[in-house]
């Protein structure tokens, strides 16, 4: 077998960190590996090198490989836009906008599209990792499953179970997904990984040995919990470790509805001079030295709902007190007068009005402008490098006053007060020197700079380590 896929009893269980682990250990011995995650369904994403969109996990998992992202990691992506509808990206491109049950009569040519790309990525690597989406356990998405079961059979490989004991019923989880599938699928399990795991691994042994003799499976390792491991998240938010109390930087983030490429944060929320807090909903913000309105998959939408949580009021009196604001992407649009979406690319709604602190105004078109772009901020004439996904091409006098020359055209805007800046640049903190001059116009005089690249690269390492020292390499290799 060159295909190995993980699986988990829930969505967070650990399938994306433990692909992620078993692909570096693979890497680290000398083996093609390359990641693989037939759907995937997530706000988070990440442009490869040809201009194609896929989830960031994926992108994460490709650096484990040694590897640069390719649409073939990730040939189906579903970027939700409403509680009932998303947006289908087949091999990097987005298809259209489709309602759940419109989706789920297009799987058989999803799968198509699903099965062609698992199918080069075996003819150029040695192995595949892949990964599953939330649980094979889910009977009603049972019926012409591309994510998890039907995959894995369609391709004839194993599968292994992971599922976390923080949350607590573990072993119900993992007898309770066991039972509910078919023969077949049963047969197609070989293992169990227990993952995050805290205390005296002794205390746990019985409860091993039962699932073992209960199931007829292995217990194929029992990993730790790793405190203040980064690994950039899939779709959940990560706020571990995001509000220090004496920090000269506070920064507040409005938690939209759809928000989107949240993972722009994490170099602020791993900053050691960076108080940064997600405002959720009801929350009243607190007061800060920096409000980012984050990216939006629905910015008319989210917008709306920033009005009605009251922001459009907190935003006017935090830049009155001198506080600084900053708008990426769906938050940027935000910033001007009026979003028009005459084709229905987000929403039914053509017009929203904006917060109308910039004078410019958005018009969303029907193709996404998807690439990889480097130039320089025009205050501190410093480098700085991310990735445009954006629906949308905004134009007036306010952008006049470009942030940035990016792959040699003006990008951005700078208020005349300089108070407040907007990009459609994601990515914009990950450069060393980007995020230090950022945090300096935010008020951070003596900011330091944080290598955020190194720590991404640190918290696949260490998911690696745990990897080799807690599960059964022997037996992986063998299913491999």
């Amino acid at each position: 077998m060159s295909t190995l896929m993980v699986q988990g009893t829930t969505s967070d269980a650990g399938k994306s960190a433990l692909v992620t682990g078993i692909c570096r250990v693979l890497h680290r011995r000398g083996i093609k590996v390359a990641p693989f995650k037939p759907q995937n369904m997530a706000l988070n994403s990440a442009v490869t090198a040809e201009g194609g969109e896929i989830g960031r996990a994926q992108a994460l998992q490709a650096q484990a490989c040694g590897l640069q992202p390719h649409t073939d990691m990730n040939p189906v992506l579903l970027k939700p836009n409403s509680d009932t509808g998303c947006q289908v990206i087949i091999h990097g491109k987005a298809l259209n906008n489709m309602k759940a049950q419109e989706y789920h009569h297009y799987k058989s040519s999803a799968m198509r599209a699903v099965l062609a790309s698992h199918q080069r990525l075996k003819q150029q690597y040695e192995r595949v990792i892949v990964e599953g989406a939330g649980s094979p356990a889910e009977i009603n998405l049972r019926e012409n499953d591309i994510a998890n079961m039907g995959f894995a059979e369609a391709v004839d490989c194993p599968v292994i179970i992971v599922a976390d004991i923080d949350r607590g019923g573990v072993f119900a989880h993992l007898v309770g997904t066991l039972a509910l599938l078919s023969e077949s699928e049963q047969n197609r399990v070989k293992g169990f990984v227990i993952n995050r795991f805290r205390g005296d691994i002794s205390l746990l042994q019985p409860g091993l040995d039962w699932l073992e003799k209960r199931t007829g499976k292995p217990v194929l390792g029992t990993l730790p919990y790793l405190h203040g491991l980064h690994l950039e998240a899939e779709d959940a938010i990560n706020t571990q470790s995001s509000s220090r109390v004496a920090t000269p930087l506070k920064v507040v983030i409005p938690t939209l509805p759809r928000i989107s490429n949240h993972t722009d944060f994490d170099p602020l929320r791993l900053h050691p001079q960076v108080a940064l807090h997600f405002v959720a909903p009801g929350e009243t913000p607190p007061p800060a030295d920096l409000v980012i309105l984050p990216g939006s998959k629905n910015v008319a939408a989210d917008l709306e709902w920033l009005r009605q949580q009251g922001w459009e009021k907190h935003l006017q009196q935090h830049l009155r007190y001198g506080g600084k604001l900053l708008g990426i992407c769906g938050g940027y649009q935000m910033l001007g007068t009026h979003i028009d979406d005459p084709d229905g690319i987000e929403s039914k709604q053509q017009q929203s009005l904006g917060l109308g602190l910039l004078d410019f105004s958005t018009t969303l078109k029907p193709h996404k402008k998807l690439l990889r772009s480097t130039g320089r901020l025009n205050f501190g004439n410093t480098h700085i490098s991310g990735y445009q996904i954006h629906a949308g091409e905004s134009q007036g006098p306010a952008l006049q006053r470009p942030l940035m020359i990016l792959d040699g055209e003006e990008e951005g805007v700078i208020s005349d007060d300089k108070q407040i800046i907007g990009s459609y640049l994601h990515g914009l903190f990950e450069q060393s020197e980007a995020c230090q001059a950022l945090l300096q116009w935010a008020g951070l005089s003596n900011a330091e700079p944080i290598d955020y690249i190194a720590l991404r690269e640190a918290g696949i390492e260490r998911m690696a380590d745990s990897v080799e020292k807690h599960m059964n390499i022997e037996e992986l290799m063998k299913l491999l």
